[in-house]
């Protein structure tokens, strides 16, 4: 699917988009809790970030000590970062797919695997404890070869899920088109272990639960700095301060808490459209029938699923990387980016020309170049993080929680010996190295979904280790 400025059925059909994510956008959305300013109490830990990650660990902290005074911190409002923007996939994997682990650490893939299954249990779990309804189901997923040189690429994913024992199914075009009709599917593997689930409600019911362990969250409100003081840490915010014995950080792709992190994260903007719900006619259309998350075989991928009304979501392809690591509100409206969007949504499904997207919006991916979190201390030990889910982190967050407050309590645990815990990915370049390489990556991922052939570059970067994802 070839770049093209913005058509004139794009531009129909984005005339009344609004630019903000669906999800938030929805009069359930709560009211944001005060700030936290002043010189406030102590406290015996504090979580800077209040997406999945941060409210996983305050949870997570509050169930194994109630006595623990636990406080959230958020820049903005619950659900403004990528907790409240993306697709709402929920991946049981704990290494961004099960290639990504093979590849990393072969050695550990079965405890891998046992961690992954029993943190989407756990996950599983919490909700129907706290009683948060987040529209959680697990239709599967189907991944789909929209190329010839694809279908040897689902089927190569399909042979090795299958020889660790995975239930899925390798789909002919016959019968991938029976699952959901696009003239552009060529063959498809299904995973029945996907689960999908509306993101914010997730956000917003994790809140509810974190305040009914005692936890205290506070949006609006930036942490700007940390010292050591005492036995623990001095956090300046932006219209105050707090010193608590010991701090979390799980701020996704934003790193100006951390100056580090900015080493091992690269922040990408994905974007994504909303459309109007589908009448039962449009469905019936294009034959999807069930409510499996769709997803293609290209390195420049498209994400793609049914909301429980019935509007598709759709998204990913055009992973933008601004120089020099750039993040502003002002990046997420791209009529490129929405438009070629647009474009390919009507190419996979001509039956239904003339419909209208509601929504357009982007969000930051923490992208490593490993595509797997990195963790790690800082401040002695008083303080550890947990970023860099490269647009898996639904379910991994928890995990990633859990990791975060081992390290930070200094324990030794089996998830603080994991190779992924104790080893980091390789760090990016500095720029303008760093701008560049990324550039040369995208260019060289999207002439291999056009050939099939990864050329010298890509299989240089595939020799050290390192990649980037759409």
């Amino acid at each position: 699917m070839p770049v093209s400025p913005l058509s004139r059925r794009a531009a129909a059909a984005l005339a009344d988009a609004r630019p903000v994510p669906f999800w938030t956008d929805r009069p359930e959305r709560p009211d944001p809790r005060a700030p936290l300013t002043g010189a406030a109490p102590r406290a015996d830990l504090l979580v800077v970030g209040g997406g999945f990650t941060g409210l996983w660990a305050a949870i997570q902290a509050k169930e194994a000590d109630p006595s623990r005074d636990v406080v959230v911190v958020e820049a903005g409002r619950l659900g403004d970062g990528a907790s409240g923007r993306n697709g709402g996939f929920m991946a049981p994997s704990l290494t961004h797919g099960l290639a990504q682990g093979v590849g990393c650490w072969p050695e550990e893939m079965g405890t891998l695997d046992r961690l992954a299954t029993e943190n989407f249990a756990a996950i599983e779990r919490s909700l129907t404890a706290y009683g948060i309804d987040a529209d959680l189901h697990v239709p599967g997923e189907l991944t789909f070869a929209l190329t010839e040189h694809q279908i040897s690429s689902v089927r190569e994913s399909y042979e090795l899920h299958r020889a660790h024992g995975a239930r899925v199914a390798m789909l002919d075009a016959e019968q991938a088109r029976a699952r959901v009709d696009s003239p552009r599917y060529l063959a498809g593997m299904y995973d029945p272990d996907v689960a999908l689930v509306d993101p914010a409600r997730l956000v917003w019911g994790l809140a509810r639960a974190a305040e009914s362990l005692g936890v205290r969250l506070h949006e609006h409100t930036r942490a700007t700095g940390f010292d050591t003081e005492g036995n623990g840490v001095r956090v300046t915010l932006d219209a105050g301060s707090v010193h608590a014995r010991r701090v979390v950080i799980g701020t996704n792709a934003s790193q100006g808490v951390l100056k580090r992190l900015s080493a091992w994260v690269l922040p990408v903007y994905d974007h994504v459209l909303m459309t109007e719900p589908l009448a039962p006619a449009q469905l019936d259309a294009i034959g999807w029938k069930g409510r499996e998350g769709l997803t293609d075989a290209g390195n420049q991928f498209h994400y793609y699923r049914r909301t429980l009304d019935d509007r598709v979501l759709f998204g990913g392809y055009d992973a933008n990387y601004h120089f020099p690591g750039r993040i502003d509100p002002e990046l997420e409206q791209n009529d490129a980016s929405h438009g070629l969007l647009a474009d390919h949504f009507l190419d996979l499904f001509p039956q239904l020309d003339g419909i209208r997207f509601t929504h357009r919006w982007a969000g930051v991916i923490d992208t490593t170049s490993r595509f797997t979190p990195v963790f790690g201390t800082a401040l002695g030990g008083r303080m550890s993080y947990a970023v860099g889910y490269t647009g898996l982190g639904v379910a991994s967050t928890r995990f990633g929680a859990a990791v975060a407050l081992d390290l930070v309590d200094g324990k030794d645990t089996e998830l603080t010996r994991l190779g992924m815990v104790r080893r980091k990915p390789i760090p990016f370049p500095p720029e303008p190295i760093r701008y560049a390489a990324v550039r040369a990556t995208r260019s060289s991922l999207a002439a291999e979904d056009r050939t099939g052939r990864r050329n010298l570059w890509l299989r240089a970067l595939d020799r050290v280790g390192v990649g980037f994802d759409s």
